[in-house]
């Protein structure tokens, strides 16, 4: 009966979703149990290329049972025109199930969102604004609105009602904005959303149990990464939920006691998207060149990325949060035409050298990367498919890599095609 987590190491894009959909193909259920469509994940298969946001990446699988879990939060707006396009191109969504514990998001989340993050100015926190803060706050404050609601109109009304109330005052009092009509709203959700979403609706915990006791295969996908975890990430600079390998396990209703595998997904080098401390960011040419080479904008918002080298320092810390059991390794071959590569393996504040995540944010702000130069490869590794294919310096790096973060690598990464993966002895 093993299960198998995969989590971000860094700060997401890390390449989740392609590793989700290569392994997804000896799996019978793939779960998504955090976040929402302000993650997106890229799957390219046969030249194609599937831009997912809520849907796990195992839909491209024959195979896979899809399930969006508890610890989910759903615009429903969005998964159906996901599930659609996905129809359109020939993918079978009756795979998808959809837990009636996840949270909705609202209209109203959705304009909290947009307003709070304009009136905070120059102290924005980067929100892709998409609802997903405002959602799991009314989660937490008890007053949200759940995927099973829907199924119910007279609950749904009724708690509608209360939380319309609370958010129509701020949104008019505080922003200047227009009240929301609880009549509209109710009519979106319950006669275009709920008859479209309600042949997935599911007690998806008890599924999963089921298959457990089946002895069916189990991958757990998380959205975002360790260090944007409401807990372990740079506050307030995060999500709002747990990406990590402990947040899977609150996210399905699976126990950790079933956990056998913590795959974690590093990019070769490192890249942030909105605001937040980053001490290896390059705010030159290379930082340009990294982006451009790596097509590192935003599958969901095309937000630039910022971009940066290694730091095996954070990696280490997410290694040691998520008891990780190997790393696979992404977007080696963005490296390719680099002469001498940097990893970061340690932090200098004034006189102090630090070998690990300042627990204080001032202090790691203000931090500066210690650095080890390694050399290139010069040599495009997109068609390489074995590791005695893989140059000597290529090899060096990954062994680096590897000894500074602790963990095994057990994959690499060479290119964006599902099968453009070198497997490590």
């Amino acid at each position: 009966m093993p299960v198998t987590v995969v989590v971000g190491t860094q700060w997401g894009d890390e390449g989740k979703g392609k590793l989700t959909d290569l392994m997804a193909a000896d799996c019978d259920y793939v779960v998504r149990y955090q976040g929402g469509h302000n993650a997106g994940h890229t799957v390219v298969v046969d030249g194609q290329s599937f831009a997912l946001s809520l849907i796990p990446s195992g839909i491209l699988s024959e195979r896979a049972t899809c399930v969006i879990g508890n610890g989910v939060v759903v615009e429903p707006g969005v998964l159906i025109e996901e599930m659609e396009r996905l129809a359109a191109r020939g993918v079978d969504i009756s795979r998808v199930l959809l837990s009636g514990s996840a949270h909705l998001i609202m209209p109203y989340h959705l304009e909290l969102d947009k307003v709070s993050e304009r009136y905070l100015g120059k102290n924005a926190l980067g929100t892709t604004k998409r609802g997903i803060g405002p959602a799991y706050a009314d989660k937490a404050s008890r007053i949200g609105l759940r995927v099973q609601d829907l199924l119910d109109p007279k609950i749904f009304r009724e708690k509608l009602d209360v939380a319309l109330r609370e958010k129509n005052l701020v949104l008019s009092k505080v922003y200047n904005r227009l009240p929301l009509s609880a009549d509209e709203i109710a009519r979106k959700y319950l006669d275009e959303y709920a008859p479209k979403l309600a042949p997935h609706i599911a007690d998806t915990v008890n599924i999963l149990h089921r298959a457990i006791e089946s002895d069916k295969e189990i991958l757990l996908e998380g959205a975002q990464a360790t260090f944007l975890d409401i807990d372990h990430g740079t506050y307030p600079f995060v999500t709002s939920s747990s990406p990590t390998a402990g947040g899977a396990s609150a996210g399905s209703g699976i126990g950790p006691r079933y956990f056998n595998r913590v795959v974690g997904i590093a990019k070769a080098y490192l890249t942030r998207v909105g605001a937040g401390p980053f001490p290896t960011e390059l705010k030159d040419e290379t930082g340009d060149r990294l982006i451009e080479v790596g097509h590192e904008f935003g599958t969901v918002t095309g937000r630039r990325r910022r971009a940066g080298w290694f730091d095996a320092v954070l990696v280490r810390q997410a290694a040691r949060l998520n008891s990780l059991s190997e790393i696979a390794l992404t977007k080696l071959d963005v490296l390719d035409g680099f002469e001498t590569l940097k990893v970061c393996i340690g932090y200098r504040d004034g006189d102090l050298v630090l070998d690990a995540v300042p627990y204080h944010q001032s202090v790691f702000h203000r931090v500066e990367p210690i650095y080890e130069e390694l050399e290139g490869w010069m040599t495009p590794l997109s068609s390489f498919t074995t590791a005695s294919q893989l140059p000597p310096p290529a090899r060096r790096y990954i062994e680096f890599l590897e000894s500074a973060v602790g963990v095994k690598i057990s994959t690499v990464g060479v290119g964006p095609s599902r099968d453009q993966f070198v497997r490590l002895p």
